[in-house]
Formats: C-alpha cells, sequence, structure tokens
C-alpha cells in the first residue's frame, strides 16, 4: 500500500487513467475491425467512412497520450494501404 500522500494520489490517478485508457483502446479495436468486416464485404463508400472514424479516433488517442504515436501511424499506414491496392 502506498505511505506518502503523492503515492497515494498517484495510486487514485493510475485508477483513473487506467478506465479512461482502456474504453479509448477498446473504441479503437471495435473500429478497426468494423473496419475490417467492410473491407471483407468490399462495401467502399462504407469503409472509406470508417476509416475516416477509425483514423480519427486514433489521432485523438495519440492526442491523449493513449497511443504511441509511431503505433498510431502504422495503424493508420495499414488501413490506407487497403485503399491504395484497389
Amino acid at each position: 500500500m502506498a505511505n506518502t500522500k503523492s503515492a497515494i494520489k498517484a495510486a487514485r490517478k493510475t485508477v483513473r487513467l487506467t478506465e479512461r485508457n482502456r474504453g479509448v483502446k477498446t473504441r479503437l479495436k471495435t473500429l478497426h475491425k468494423q473496419l475490417d468486416a467492410l473491407i471483407e464485404k468490399k462495401d467502399v463508400a462504407g469503409s472509406k467512412s470508417a476509416a475516416a472514424a477509425y483514423v480519427s479516433a486514433m489521432d485523438k488517442a495519440v492526442k491523449s497520450g493513449v497511443v504511441h504515436r509511431n503505433a498510431a501511424s502504422r495503424a493508420k499506414s495499414h488501413a490506407a494501404k487497403v485503399f491504395a491496392a484497389k
């Protein structure tokens, strides 16, 4: 258990931030699965809008520090590569 005031505050903060990060990561995974499903069905219009939503959510996650910027860049590149191939 935390002994100092700062350690107690850090423990509270960790719980709060972990919960926020979990929600953001879950949302990203859901958007990615939706994008993959639309690509699988060859729905071009739907997959473009899903890709835009995924990229936007990824950028917001980077801004808040949930996802590393290089990881987001890689994920966005993979999403864009699908449309470049067609």
